[in-house]
């Protein structure tokens, strides 16, 4: 329980769409070290090695929440660019029929859901960026790093679709919550300047 506070309390931000994305990084590096494990048990712990790479977006993941207690928008920048990041490594490591390029798709959904109308052009960049990275040709990553059998391939593809299925899930909730966090601060904010129609938009970070 200790452990959880900490954590929570690392996570926590007063800007909902931070807090939000703050939470989607410490879920993700807290599974990461799990993946090679669920990998074990499709390919087998000959094949596993590739999924060693994607630790090395761990520390990024894990850094989200320091950086948005300093400037909240490069925070949510970061989660996406880290994001997509690892899934175009990751789809260089094990090849594009093993459907690793579907965690894309939840990058794509942080994207275009992170960032304010004010800041609607920096989302539509990185919306892009996911979806270009998604339609890179499979010859460009040529073949993956181990030599997987169809068999493996479907397997991780069941697993790769469950993962990002739920973390899909789990964004959205996380989304809703926070759409309903700052609807309430608005009202708060419009109570407080007397109903005057400010913009009730928390201000960002920086």
């Amino acid at each position: 329980m200790r452990l959880w506070w900490r954590v929570a309390d690392y996570a926590a931000h007063d800007d909902p769409l931070s807090n939000a994305a703050n939470w989607v990084a410490v879920v993700v590096a807290w599974n990461q070290p799990f993946y090679p494990l669920y990998l074990w048990a499709v390919v087998g712990g000959d094949k596993v090695w590739p999924s060693f790479l994607t630790f090395l977006s761990t520390p990024f993941f894990l850094v989200v929440p320091a950086v948005a207690r300093r400037h909240s928008l490069a925070a949510r920048a970061m989660l996406s660019v880290v994001g997509i990041a690892n899934g175009i490594l990751s789809t260089k490591a094990f090849g594009v029929e093993s459907g690793v390029e579907i965690f894309l798709i939840p990058c794509a959904l942080l994207c275009a859901a992170l960032f304010r109308p004010a800041e609607r052009a920096l989302g539509l960049v990185l919306v892009t960026l996911s979806a270009v990275a998604y339609l890179i040709p499979a010859r460009f990553y040529g073949q993956p790093l181990v030599d997987y059998t169809a068999a493996d391939n479907s397997g991780m593809a069941g697993l790769n679709a469950m993962s990002a299925a739920f973390l899909v899930v789990f964004i959205g909730l996380l989304l809703s919550g926070a759409v309903a966090a700052s609807e309430q601060l608005g009202i708060r904010r419009r109570e407080e300047n007397g109903g005057s129609g400010e913009n009730p938009e928390p201000p960002l970070s920086h």
